[in-house]
């Protein structure tokens, strides 16, 4: 399958899923390439046919939009290298949770969480270990008695009950000695890694120098910056004070490739309820789609929150937050 009509395919998934799925990101760079959201779940989702070819760079920008967006990032993909995804299972790259379409149809469309995650040394599931203790408990089993069935030692199952996760093969042997489950399903909705401190801030990213226009505006707002590397915008503005308000900014001179990006930015700022601008050198209209259009020059006089928010409402024609 190709990787076109693989987005094309999970595109279709996530609306009959009840998503609203914003136009796909055909732009480079890209960190991911639709963001989809149904109610409060917010999803940055990269589709890749190898997921081997998902590299550091991409998954931490992907965690930093993530928490920049409230989104969760995903990556969906067929295969690595050397074997196909399997259903059922959540895989990780790079701090990133990675599924299959079919698990992914599982998860979204039937409502089916994902049991089994991959980590080194095999497959696992998450053991629920109140359950596990009571159903031990229930048996008047001792920890030694059922260390002894399992064939691992009582510090062990005393770890299982304490939250340890379990192999397959220990699951398995856990639901055939008590006849039920005890198996949690993986929480994909919370699965990807914080961004770590020995990865640096979220805001460590370096402006360009011809970008920094778009910073001097939104600080002058009194917004916070959220620098980007591979998204399609260029940085994020986020109230200080907590506000939910996010703005998502770009700026180059205005051609096809920019107004193509700020369609983009349009349909991203739809689905993760956002606002978006794009500074440019000059415009012959007010906006492309909900993405407002400044000039540089005006962009440069604007001096606070209320003002960027005004001309932005009044541009993409949007109503107040």
């Amino acid at each position: 399958m190709s990787r076109s009509a693989l987005v094309e395919n999970v595109t279709a998934m996530l609306a009959d899923a009840g998503f609203t799925v914003s136009d796909r990101c055909a732009i480079r760079p890209k960190s991911f390439d639709l963001a989809a959201r149904r109610g409060d779940d917010l999803v940055l989702l990269k589709i890749l046919g190898n997921v081997d070819a998902f590299d550091a760079a991409t998954g931490l920008e992907m965690r930093r939009l993530g928490e920049f967006l409230g989104a969760t990032p995903l990556v969906l993909g067929l295969q690595t290298r050397d074997e196909g995804l399997k259903e059922g299972v959540i895989y990780f790259r790079h701090g990133v949770p990675v599924l299959s379409p079919d698990t992914a149809m599982d998860l979204f469309v039937y409502d089916l969480p994902p049991l089994i995650y991959a980590a080194p040394g095999g497959l696992y599931v998450n053991i629920d270990g109140d359950v596990l203790a009571d159903e031990r408990e229930q048996r008047g089993w001792s920890l030694g008695q059922l260390a002894e069935e399992l064939g691992v030692s009582r510090r062990t199952v005393s770890k299982y009950e304490d939250g340890m996760n379990a192999s397959i093969e220990v699951a398995t042997q856990l639901e055939e000695l008590f006849g039920s489950g005890l198996t949690r399903p993986v929480e994909v909705f919370e699965g990807a890694d914080e961004v770590g401190t020995d990865e640096g801030s979220p805001d460590e990213h370096a402006v360009d120098d011809e970008d920094d226009v778009v910073v001097a505006v939104l600080r002058r707002a009194g917004l916070a910056v959220h620098p980007t590397s591979r998204a399609p915008f260029t940085a994020v503005g986020e109230d200080r004070d907590g506000d939910a308000t996010h703005v998502l900014t770009g700026h180059s001179r205005f051609t096809e490739t920019a107004e193509k990006r700020a369609r983009i930015m349009a349909s991203i700022s739809r689905v993760a309820r956002t606002r978006s601008v794009y500074v440019v050198d000059r415009a012959a209209r007010d906006a492309v789609g909900e993405t407002a259009l400044i000039e540089r020059e005006e962009a440069e006089s604007i001096a606070d929150a209320d003002e960027l928010d005004a001309i932005i409402r009044e541009r993409a024609g949007t109503e107040p937050a």
